[in-house]
């Protein structure tokens, strides 16, 4: 079953992506420019609905109007929303150090109204802390 399936991948590929037929003609190199002809491939020159031969595709569509619609709506949201209005975000946006600071002094304030100091020497549970005995210290010095 396996083997069908990979003797019939080279069919499969051919018709998902066929290949283009290109002519070519030899250039002579005489004088005459009548008898130079370049050569031209089968696919490469596309034809819009529109009929128009000079277009260039910006790729963002398969026609040309469908490619300049979608086009200037990508660059519209692009410069538009993300550039002006994330630099508005930005600019405008409150600082983080203020809001933290502003915290501290509403912490402190309560403390001071409950008669508490303002940083608790039991902030952590000295219980829950395991410290290394003298005899694992050894001559380690301990600065504090």
């Amino acid at each position: 079953m396996l083997s069908s399936r990979l003797t019939r991948l080279p069919l499969i590929y051919r018709n998902i992506f066929p290949l283009k037929k290109c002519y070519i003609r030899p250039i002579s190199t005489s004088k005459k420019n009548s008898d130079a002809t370049p050569s031209v491939c089968e696919g490469t020159v596309s034809k819009t609905t529109s009929g128009s031969s000079k277009w260039q595709p910006y790729g963002f569509g398969r026609t040309e109007e469908e490619d300049n619609i979608v086009m200037h709506t990508f660059f519209f949201c692009g410069v538009t929303l993300c550039i002006v209005f994330l630099s508005f975000f930005v600019a405008y946006a409150p600082s983080m150090s203020e809001w933290e600071q502003r915290e501290a002094f509403l912490e402190l304030r309560r403390r001071e109204k409950l008669g508490l100091p303002a940083i608790d020497p039991n902030f952590i549970d000295p219980s829950t802390i395991i410290l290394p005995s003298d005899e694992e210290l050894g001559d380690t010095e301990i600065i504090i």
